[in-house]
């Protein structure tokens, strides 16, 4: 017998879910051969996917032969996509996580404290007394999300500085910052 082509689903999963891993209930309704074998009635059924802390968006489980029952044909496997969710303020880059902050010109010269976000949800607090360049990252090792192969391995969690320049400053500011800053 021919056995119908799978059947995709898609899985929305938090970064916050990945991090620790979770357990996702996915509810399927499908055709199911009644006992006289060629009349069918709709059933639900729900498939539990244990989602392993790390797992990278495309990973897939399958539920062989889980989908419609039609007559002569076996049925379809059901299968489902890891998908990241789309996160308010961090961003993954495979086990990395990238977290950008705005930070004022002022700040990025004279020194501030950043409260960084954590998929753990404890804040990080980075005390910066440099100066601050556009693009300058700070590198937290081993704070990002596990390695899906290896979960005593962790990627980590960047911080990208993304300076904040006035639209226009007046006259007499521009006169005090030419005297305090060398050409």
């Amino acid at each position: 017998m021919k056995q119908d082509p799978p059947v995709y689903h898609d899985v929305p999963v938090s970064l916050e879910d990945v991090h620790k891993g979770c357990t996702k209930r996915m509810k399927i309704t499908k055709k199911v051969l009644n006992r006289d074998g060629s009349s069918v009635h709709m059933e639900d059924k729900v498939l539990t996917i244990v989602v392993k802390p790390g797992w990278k968006s495309g990973t897939t489980v399958t539920f062989p032969k889980e989908g419609d029952q039609h007559v002569g044909r076996v049925p379809a496997d059901v299968v489902f996509v890891i998908r990241d969710k789309p996160h308010a303020t961090l961003k993954r880059e495979d086990c990395d996580i990238r977290y950008v902050h705005r930070i004022s010109l002022r700040d990025a010269l004279c020194g501030t404290t950043v409260e960084v976000p954590t998929l753990d949800g404890a804040p990080l607090q980075l005390h910066l007394s440099e100066v601050i360049r556009p693009g300058t990252t700070t590198r937290f090792r081993g704070r990002g999300l596990p390695n899906p192969k290896n979960s005593a391995k962790r990627g980590d969690l960047i911080v990208e500085f993304n300076v904040q320049f006035p639209e226009m400053i007046e006259p007499a500011t521009k006169q005090i910052i030419m005297r305090a800053l060398p050409s």
